[in-house]
């Protein structure tokens, strides 16, 4: 496990990022760089998601790339598995919120977030599994208007948390 330590920009809300199994190395940059941007105080990197540094700690161009340099300054880690991460952040008191589409998902412009919260977001193809939504204490949907069903990841990180925690 690998991790680099900063503090968020507002004391009274800490917002955390849960990765999990993403697969491309440009949404984890695109998405380190969003995270910079709103305050998010820490990223954990789970299952096969790609971290800034190589398992020799070897910078990764390919997320440095689309990270321009958030990638040195957000605090994250790396865990094997998710279920042991949700279980420690509810401990903490982090409320846990899902953007996935699901049969129990809730438009994500109707959500008021707690002041701990961790944004669960999920691979390019298979999304959230659903023992896994299961264990959230929101599923939030972003509404699709269009033909297509699904945005990119990095794209749908963006929208949720600038919706939810730019105020």
């Amino acid at each position: 496990m690998h991790v680099r330590m900063k503090k968020g920009p507002d004391a009274t809300c800490s917002i955390e990022l849960i990765l999990l199994d993403i697969r491309s190395t440009y949404n984890v940059g695109a998405i380190f760089r969003t995270a910079d941007a709103v305050g998010v105080s820490k990223i954990h990197l789970v299952g096969i998601t790609p971290a800034p540094l190589d398992r020799f700690g070897r910078v990764r161009s390919d997320i440095a790339k689309s990270a321009l340099g958030s990638e040195k300054t957000m605090s994250w880690e790396s865990v094997p598995t998710i279920t042991p991460l949700i279980t420690k952040l509810k401990k903490n008191g982090f409320q846990i919120i899902a953007i996935e589409q699901s049969k129990k998902s809730v438009d994500y412009k109707k959500i008021t977030p707690n002041s701990k919260v961790a944004v669960i977001l999920g691979n390019e193809v298979g999304g959230i599994p659903e023992k896994i939504l299961r264990k959230c204490d929101i599923v939030a949907e972003i509404p699709m208007r269009g033909e297509k069903e699904s945005l990119n990841v990095s794209v749908s990180c963006g929208i949720a948390l600038f919706r939810l925690f730019d105020k």
